[in-house]
This record gives structure tokens, sequence and C-alpha cells, in this order.
């Protein structure tokens, strides 16, 4: 529902974007409602064991992170530290440094995050343009996929998470030139990813051209 000043909807209106490969499926709340004030999506893990957290730190963006468990039961480990998350449990992670990870123990799991800065004004992830191209590889419009990459990187130059998925769909594409060049500048920002890259079958074509560099 739409009305002066607000708006309203069900998360299962927002048709789920599936990434992680497969493992894990994304609600965009955050660009559905056109959110700008903080970051806000919904994960679902579809089978007991998959993530429903993908491990990371927030140290790069300085975000503060909130998790609401909202049916199922999650696993999240922070640090070395445990937490049984039963539906209804609020985890908030205060430090940005923090590693964090949940692990869904029932199937159909749902996690509800909310981040942004304590300190400063919240900008999108450049992530969110990578997760948001992910629906285009299920109708196999590849180009399309690297467009929506493209338009990220625009956003947020050099970001190397970008440059090395924007080389992964144009090498899907078939435009190994322009791949090649991205993934380079990625793994140039990014060495620690090339064992990653040897191994990604999005860049199986890249493998035999002169340049590549693994």
């Amino acid at each position: 529902m739409t009305a002066k000043g607000w708006q309203s909807l069900r998360l299962d209106e927002i048709d789920p974007i599936s990434v992680v490969g497969g493992t894990l499926l994304w609600r965009p709340v955050r660009r559905t409602l056109d959110i700008g004030a903080f970051g806000i999506n919904a994960y679902t893990a579809p089978k007991a064991g998959d993530d429903v957290v993908e491990e990371h730190t927030e140290t790069p963006l300085g975000h503060e992170e909130i998790y609401i468990v909202l049916n199922g039961r999650a696993t999240f480990t922070l640090d070395e530290e445990t937490l049984d998350a039963s539906a209804g449990t609020v985890v908030f992670i205060r430090d940005p440094a923090v590693k964090r990870h949940a692990r869904a123990e029932e199937p159909g799991t749902s996690v509800l995050a909310v981040g942004g800065p304590r300190d400063g004004a919240y900008e999108p992830s450049p992530w969110e343009h990578s997760f948001a191209a992910e629906k285009h590889r299920v109708s196999g419009d590849f180009e399309a996929m690297a467009a929506e990459i493209a338009g990220g990187l625009e956003q947020h130059p050099d970001n190397p998470g970008l440059l090395y998925n924007l080389g992964c769909a144009e090498a899907l594409a078939g435009r190994p030139e322009d791949a090649l060049e991205h993934v380079r500048r990625a793994l140039e920002l990014k060495p620690e990813w090339e064992e990653v890259a040897r191994e990604d079958e999005d860049l199986v074509s890249l493998r035999e051209l002169p340049g590549w560099p693994l």
C-alpha cells in the first residue's frame, strides 16, 4: 500500500533473488522501497545448513548492524562465540570489526538485517548491485547482468567487488577482452582473490587468453 509520505508491503511481496550459488535468497527491501537513510534487507536460507548471513565484517563500511530472526532458527558465530537464535531473537553488532556469520538450523529460516554508520551519512553498499544483477543469471541475460553491475561501478569507481563481478558477467556474455581487463584490475586491488578466480566457473573462458593473470 502506498499513501502520501508512507508505504507498506509484505516481505513475501518482494520477489527473492537467488544469490551465493543458490544457497541464499535475498529480498532487496531497501531498493524496493527506495530507502536512503539506512540499509535493510531480508535473507532466507532454503535448506538447513545453508548460510542465512554470509561470513563478513562491516569494517570497510563502518556499519553497525542488527539482525532479527523472523522465522526458523539460526546459529550465529560472532568472532569466536556462538549464539543459538530462534525466531524473535535480535542480535545487535556494535563493532564493525566483529566477524559475523549465521547458519540456518531449519529450512526456510529468514533474517532481517538493518545497518548503517553511527556517525555518518548512510550510502547504499556496492554489493547490492552485484546481488541485484543475479536475477539476470537465471534468465541467461548476461548483457543485462553486466549492465546492472556497470551501473554500480559508475557510482563506486574502482570497487574491487564490482570490478570482479562485472568481469564474470562479461565473460558469460562472450566479451572476454572486457572481462579480462576488469578481473585483472580487481585482482590488482585484491590479490587475495586469486585463488577464488582460479576456481571460478564464470571465468573459464578467460583462462587460455594471453594476459590471464594467474
